[in-house]
């Protein structure tokens, strides 16, 4: 006759779920001392999950609405030096940026021409402007722009009203425009603003349409924009014909962007006549290439976020520690007890164990609420985004186990180790 297996599988998760539930009653009887005992691994998950939190919501701001709204998807920009700058620019650095050529409309017309013909390309030009209308008068200045029509689709722009300008507009610089959406409202305030005119500097201009809602980015108002036909009068107030803001280029597919930007690179060594060991004296800025420093500052942030809280986890592993040990003193007759009745040193080892955990996981969730609803209230607060990790989370209630049977070890041991009739005789 097979010996009954059952009892013995099953002994384990019987004893882990008595040690559990014993761990959370000990909560509930003794609230002070608990709170005590979980205060130190409950803040420290507290700013852990409220850090991670802020840094990762500040990620997805920066590299999906800042990065994606001035970049482009799949976009690279050809330009004298960078537009986003996240690190420190040096003196030498920036007067070496001045002293590089510019990018002009013939080396634009020279990247278009190398292009293959499903790829996007764009001249670009912009200044701020005072712009009015018959029904206000010059306002604050605004982004004033200068660009060919295929602008538009690399950047997604629609609009809500009217249209956009097309390629015969542009190449006969007709006298359109299209405007953000507070344009409208500040300078066409409850009227049809289609049709009617916008004078941009000394020029005046016909609206022709009406931009979707872009939002504000790191305070700059998108909607405060106005985008005229390249070859209009607007690229005499922005200095175009001079100097360009930039060349957009777009790749079809993101396979395809790499080898893009190697051919738009050798395009222009070719006519800015740099040998080879020279380095390029100018950019192609993409979304991956401005926010490279933002992705070490990152990195920074997330490791002060997660070691900070660390100072305050070994002080909660003390104070679990030094009440496991209290618990164990408190509980010795008990221990002798279970031992004299046949429980196992590592019986005796493992509930102390779950126990100190299971006290040291329940701070951890706690901190993890906290965590969450300060990040929420920095948000609502702050102009700091905040986005919960799923990482961070996980992390937290698994740091708070760990602390839990790191501080519950010595006193689980101890425990183990005393003696049943000694035990017994204790009062």
């Amino acid at each position: 006759m097979e010996p009954d297996r059952t009892s013995t599988r099953t002994a384990p998760a019987v004893q882990f779920v008595e040690s559990v539930r014993l761990a959370l009653a000990t909560i509930r009887v003794q609230k002070l001392k608990s709170f005590f005992t979980l205060i130190g691994v409950m803040i420290s998950v507290m700013f852990l999950i409220a850090v991670v939190s802020i840094v990762q919501g500040m990620s997805i701001y920066v590299e999906q609405d800042f990065a994606g709204k001035f970049l482009g998807i799949n976009t690279f920009n050809l330009r004298p030096f960078p537009d986003i700058q996240t690190g420190n620019v040096t003196d030498e650095e920036w007067k070496e940026w001045q002293r590089r050529p510019k990018i002009t409309v013939a080396d634009a017309m020279a990247v278009k021409a190398a292009l293959p013909e499903d790829a996007r390309w764009a001249m670009h030009d912009v200044r701020w402007l005072n712009v009015s209308s018959a029904y206000r008068p010059e306002g604050v200045q605004v982004l004033a722009e200068a660009a060919t029509p295929e602008y538009f689709k690399i950047k997604d722009l629609g609009v809500t009203e009217g249209r956009l300008f097309d390629d015969q507009e542009d190449a006969l610089g007709a006298d359109v425009i299209v405007i953000g959406d507070a344009i409208a409202h500040d300078y066409f305030p409850n009227l049809d603003p289609l049709g009617r005119e916008l004078k941009v500097g000394r020029f005046p201009f016909r609206v022709i349409g009406v931009l979707t809602h872009q939002g504000t980015v790191f305070g700059l108002n998108l909607d405060q924009q106005v985008i005229a036909p390249f070859h209009s009068e607007m690229s005499k107030l922005t200095g175009a014909r001079q100097a360009l803001y930039g060349v957009v280029v777009q790749a079809p597919t993101p396979a395809q962007f790499q080898p893009l930007e190697e051919l738009v690179r050798e395009v222009m060594r070719k006519r800015h006549q740099l040998r080879p060991a020279e380095a390029d004296n100018f950019v192609l800025e993409s979304s991956a290439s401005a926010l490279s420093q933002w992705e070490t500052i990152k990195k920074y942030l997330v490791l002060a976020g997660i070691v900070l809280p660390a100072i305050g986890l070994i002080v909660g592993a003390i104070v679990i520690m030094n009440i496991m040990l209290v618990a164990v003193a408190e509980r010795t007759r008990e221990i002798g007890i279970r031992k004299s009745l046949g429980a196992r040193r590592r019986d005796i080892l493992s509930q102390f164990l779950v126990e100190s955990a299971t006290l040291s996981s329940v701070g951890a969730l706690l901190g993890v609420g906290l965590g969450i609803t300060m990040a929420k209230v920095v948000a609502l607060v702050s102009p700091l985004p905040a986005a919960v990790a799923p990482w961070s989370i996980v992390l937290s209630v698994a740091i708070g186990a760990g602390v839990g049977i790191v501080a519950g070890a010595y006193p689980a041991s101890r425990a183990s180790r005393l003696d049943p009739i000694l035990a017994i005789r204790a009062e």
